[in-house]
C-alpha cells in the first residue's frame, strides 16, 4: 500500500467515525458513566482518579467505596496490623484515603462484605449510598460481589445494589478495578481461568477453585455495561486467549480486554448509546468476533478459531460500539511501516505461568512488531505449552491500520486479523 493510498483510507475512516452520531461529544443524556480499570491501579494515577472525581462532582465529590470482593476481616490473619492487613474493611479505608488525597470532598467505605451480608439490605447503609455522588468497587474475587450484593444464587439486587443502580441511571459515576471492573459486565461474566487451558478445554459455567479452569457466570455480574464482555489484567497475565475462547463459546461478539493502570471510560452506560474512551498509560484491546468461527478438532483438546479482529486503543482513543469504529486521539496519524526487520520469534504468546522466562504483554508485542515492519504481512507466535500447541497468526488483513505520534512506534492498532489453530 502506498502512502497516498494509506492516507486516503485513513481519511475515509476518520470521516466515517467523526460523522457517526454516537462518536461525537456528550449529547446531554443523563445516564451515568463507568470508569473501569484493568487492575493494578497505582495510587499516583492522577488521570484515572481525577476522572472519577471529576465525574462525581469535582471538589464536591463523595465516593462510596465497596470492597466486598476482598476477604472479610474475620478471615484475614493480619487484620490487626495496619501495615499487613488485606481485607475488605482495611482495603476500603485505604481506597477512601486515596480518593481524598486526590481531592474528593469525602470518601467512605460502604460496610458490606462476607462478614456483613445483612448490611446490603440495611436502610442505614442504603441512606449512606444515596448520599454519595460516585462509587468505586475494589479488586479481589468478583464471585464475592455476587454473594453479597446479588443475594447469591437468586441473582436479585439487594437494596444497596438497587440504590447504586438508581444513582448510575440518574447520572452518577461507577468505577472499579480488576474484579471491580469485571463485575460491571452482564451475561457470561468470566470467573477465572488461564489462556492455554481455556483454549484446550473450553469454558464452563460456574465458579471453580482452580485457576486453570475457564469459568463464567451465565447470568453475569451487575450488568452496568451493555456493549461487550470484560476481561482484566489482559496483557500482564496473557489473557487474550481466554477472552477469545469465552466469547466464542458463549456467542458474544465483543470483548473489552483491559490493561493494568488504565481505564475504559464509558458514557451513557447501560444504554444503546454507550461510547467509550481509553485513559491511562497502557491500553484496552477490543476483540471483534462478529465473523469468528470456532471449530473443534479431531484430537483431544484441539480447537481453532478464525475471523477474529484485534483492535488496541491507547490514551485518548475513542470507540463507538454501535458502528464498531475507532477514532484515534488527536495527534495520532496513520503510520506506513518503515522497518525491515522480521518480527521476533515468540514461543510464549500468552505469557504462561509455567514459563519462568516469560514476558508480559507478549501478544501485544508481536502485534506491534508486525505493524512496524514492511517485511511481513503475517506473523506467527505459539503457546509455551504443547499437547496440543496453539499457534496464533497475526494478519494485516484488509482494513488494518496502525496509528501513532512517532512513525517508528505504532500505538493504536485497528482491524488486525487473528487466527488460532492447534497441532
Amino acid at each position: 500500500m502506498t502512502r497516498s493510498t494509506l492516507t486516503a483510507c485513513a481519511t475515509a475512516l476518520l470521516l466515517t467515525v467523526i460523522t457517526a452520531p454516537t462518536a461525537t461529544a456528550d449529547s446531554g443524556h443523563r445516564a451515568g458513566s463507568l470508569v473501569l480499570v484493568g487492575g493494578g491501579l497505582k495510587d499516583d494515577n492522577k488521570q484515572v482518579y481525577g476522572e472519577i472525581i471529576k465525574r462525581a462532582g469535582g471538589e464536591n465529590a463523595r465516593i462510596g467505596v465497596i470492597t466486598a470482593s476482598s476477604v472479610p476481616e474475620s478471615q484475614d490473619p493480619d487484620a490487626a496490623d495496619p501495615d499487613l492487613c488485606s481485607n475488605s474493611k482495611c482495603n476500603g479505608l485505604y481506597y477512601a484515603d486515596v480518593f481524598k488525597s486526590h481531592g474528593a470532598a469525602d470518601a467512605q467505605w460502604i460496610p458490606v462484605d462476607l462478614d456483613h451480608i445483612a448490611n446490603a439490605d440495611d436502610p442505614a447503609v442504603v441512606r449512606q449510598v444515596n448520599s454519595m455522588t460516585g462509587f468505586f468497587f475494589g479488586g479481589g474475587d468478583q464471585s464475592r460481589y455476587l454473594t453479597t450484593l446479588l443475594n447469591g444464587p437468586a441473582h436479585k439486587d439487594t437494596k444497596v445494589l438497587a440504590a447504586i443502580r438508581a444513582k448510575l441511571r440518574a447520572g452518577a459515576v461507577v468505577s472499579g478495578s480488576s474484579a471491580g471492573a469485571q463485575i460491571a459486565a452482564g451475561e457470561d461474566m468470566v470467573t477465572g481461568g488461564e489462556s492455554y487451558e481455556g483454549l484446550r478445554d473450553g469454558s464452563k459455567p460456574g465458579y471453580f477453585d482452580d485457576a486453570t479452569v475457564l469459568g463464567y457466570e451465565p447470568e453475569g455480574g451487575f450488568g452496568f455495561l451493555r456493549s461487550g464482555l470484560v476481561d482484566t489484567h489482559t496483557g500482564a497475565y496473557g489473557r487474550e486467549g481466554r477472552a477469545i475462547r469465552l466469547a466464542a463459546d458463549t456467542g458474544n461478539d465483543r470483548v473489552y480486554a483491559l490493561e493494568e493502570n488504565t481505564a475504559l471510560v464509558v458514557d451513557d452506560a447501560g444504554s444503546p448509546r454507550e461510547r467509550v474512551r481509553v485513559l491511562g498509560p497502557r491500553g484496552v484491546a477490543v476483540l471483534d468476533l462478529r465473523r469468528a468461527r470456532g471449530t473443534e478438532g479431531t484430537g483431544a483438546g484441539t480447537w481453532s478459531v478464525s475471523g477474529v479482529r484485534y483492535n488496541y486503543l491507547t490514551d485518548g482513543d475513542r470507540y463507538d460500539p454501535r458502528t464498531w469504529l475507532t477514532l484515534p486521539a488527536a495527534g495520532k496519524r496513520p503510520l506506513l511501516p518503515g522497518g525491515t526487520a522480521p518480527v521476533p520469534a515468540n514461543g510464549d504468546v500468552f505469557y504462561s505461568v509455567a514459563n519462568p522466562d516469560g514476558v508480559p504483554y507478549s501478544f501485544l508485542n508481536t502485534a506491534r512488531a508486525l505493524a512496524a515492519t514492511r517485511a511481513q504481512r503475517t506473523a506467527q507466535a505459539t503457546t509455551y505449552e504443547d499437547g496440543p500447541r496453539f499457534t496464533v497468526t497475526f494478519d494485516k488483513a484488509p482494513g488494518f491500520l496502525a496509528w501513532g505520534k512517532d512513525a517508528s512506534a505504532p500505538q493504536t492498532l485497528t482491524n488486525l486479523g487473528i487466527r488460532i489453530t492447534s497441532e
